[in-house]
């Protein structure tokens, strides 16, 4: 059985919680929002991309396709209201259908593997990152460096941004688990912390606890949300104690639930243990041609 937790907590500075959640097992999808702009509605902001990539995935559409239309309803809402003009929001959703995975990001909350060792599977969207990929920093000077916070890709804000979300997709073997969680999160605990907790025994309810407690005994400067999703042993089997979980500044939800969907992102130059498509037409061409000729000998 595929296994799911999620939590969120305010935290110890401020006075509202800009997060938002999504845990729908019966659509296999899960994503945290952080909304940012502060008195500009940024839990507005991440309220709508919770609602948008729900409803998206609910219709059949892409992973993909439903954070863009997720950037697009928020941008719709700053037109509607000048008051929320500059709200926006990041976004990390995890769509499942069986064992593989597709992981979808803007900004810089983050989505992680845990399969025995703690892999980070998203790559923030700010220019420490880029700074940090190039080596122009090293790990520790990009947890410090005071531009780390600001975004080059977000939902919403502005309609000059070109959004370009993260995408990737890949299997999960059972007993993997995946971790989608705010910057409050990774802000505050580290990785190797992070891994030390994942790997204990447990449900997963007690270690989104755990984290988002470590996160707070760190300092609690920011919102933190969690959520972590194992694979279970049958892709098939449903064991749920609630089958929608969404919200802000809850603290523990507890549930259980299966029946995945992942979307493509690989290039479609040829299908899975197949030829090229060109390849194929041009093996077709030749055949023809050479049977031409035949018929005419």
């Amino acid at each position: 059985m595929t296994q799911y937790a999620a939590g969120s907590d305010a935290g110890k500075k401020r006075d509202h919680n800009e997060d938002s959640f999504l845990a729908r097992p019966e659509l296999g999808l899960w994503l945290v929002a952080d909304g940012v702009g502060g008195h500009s509605h940024g839990e507005v902001a991440s309220a709508i991309v919770r609602k948008t990539i729900a409803a998206g995935i609910e219709a059949g559409g892409s992973l993909p396709d439903a954070v863009l239309d997720a950037h697009e309803e928020v941008l719709a809402a700053i037109d509607d209201d000048m008051s929320h003009a500059g709200m926006g929001s990041t976004v990390v959703a995890l769509h499942l259908r069986g064992l593989e995975y597709d992981v979808v990001w803007v900004g810089d909350s983050r989505a992680y593997l845990w399969d025995g060792e703690l892999k980070q599977l998203s790559r923030d969207h700010n220019t420490v990152t880029e700074l940090l990929r190039r080596g122009v920093l090293t790990q520790e000077e990009a947890e410090q460096h005071p531009g780390r916070h600001v975004l080059n890709q977000s939902l919403g804000i502005t309609e000059a941004m070109e959004l370009q979300p993260g995408h990737l997709q890949g299997t999960l073997s059972p007993g993997d688990m995946i971790l989608l969680c705010s910057d409050g999160l990774t802000d505050e605990v580290r990785e190797p912390r992070i891994s030390q907790i994942l790997q204990r025994d447990g449900q997963p309810q007690e270690r989104v606890d755990a984290l988002i407690a470590a996160a707070l005994e760190a300092g609690g400067r920011d919102n933190v949300t969690v959520v972590l999703v194992q694979a279970g042993e049958e892709a098939a089997g449903v064991e749920t104690s609630g089958v929608e979980t969404s919200g802000v500044d809850t603290s523990g939800v507890d549930t259980s639930g299966v029946d995945t969907s992942a979307g493509d992102e690989q290039p479609a130059a040829a299908g899975r243990g197949g030829l090229p498509g060109w390849l194929l037409v041009g093996a077709v061409v030749v055949g023809l041609l050479a049977w031409w000729l035949l018929r005419g000998a």
